[in-house]
């Protein structure tokens, strides 16, 4: 398999089905850095396969937020941490959960994150800069619990779906090779 790096990406956003790309790997790691890649988006190198941006290890979509003790946000980047710090939906008390070692945190205890809280809110609502090309804004964290309801629902939908295409197309190639199999009747 070729490295991510190597290869132009596209990205498909999962609220309304826009895609962006072809994208190199950096430009999609740092949308992901920047709090545009959300969890439920799908990311593709040939727009005909397509996966859940966090399954791509190289994104480093290794973070849950813990927005209360029933509802996680993720898995996202650091950066996209530091993206909400900065917007002022999550402080330094907020919880993460790393998922790669399980391990649970106050934002205040990771040390990559302390120049993002002690600036959080002079930067406040502070305009980003616009882009040369067309790119997707960032993802808020709010999330409400029916949407996140919802959202797995259609996911599941849409998995069961595709297995249901996988086993049917499965059994029209072992009925194909079945006939191949059989001497021709004369």
């Amino acid at each position: 398999m070729e490295e991510p790096s190597g290869q132009r990406w596209f990205l498909r956003k999962h609220e309304d089905g826009s895609v962006f790309g072809p994208l190199s790997f950096e430009q999609l790691a740092q949308w992901a850095s920047a709090a545009q890649v959300a969890p439920h988006d799908a990311i593709s190198a040939d727009q005909l396969t397509w996966i859940k941006a966090p399954m791509l290890p190289e994104l480093g979509m290794d973070w849950l937020v813990e927005l209360t003790s029933e509802q996680y946000y993720g898995p996202t980047t650091l950066g996209a941490i530091q993206e909400f710090i900065r917007l002022g939906e999550i402080d330094g008390e907020t919880f993460v959960i790393n998922s790669c070692d399980g391990s649970r945190r106050q934002l205040e205890q990771i040390p990559e994150l302390h120049d993002a809280l002690t600036t959080a809110y002079q930067e406040f609502g502070a305009s980003s800069q616009s882009a040369e090309f067309s790119e997707p804004p960032a993802s808020g964290i709010s999330m409400d619990l029916q949407d996140r309801i919802r959202d797995l629902e259609q996911t599941l939908l849409e998995e069961r779906r595709a297995l249901e295409e996988s086993e049917e197309r499965y059994r029209q190639l072992e009925q194909r090779y079945n006939e191949l199999l059989q001497p021709p009747q004369q």
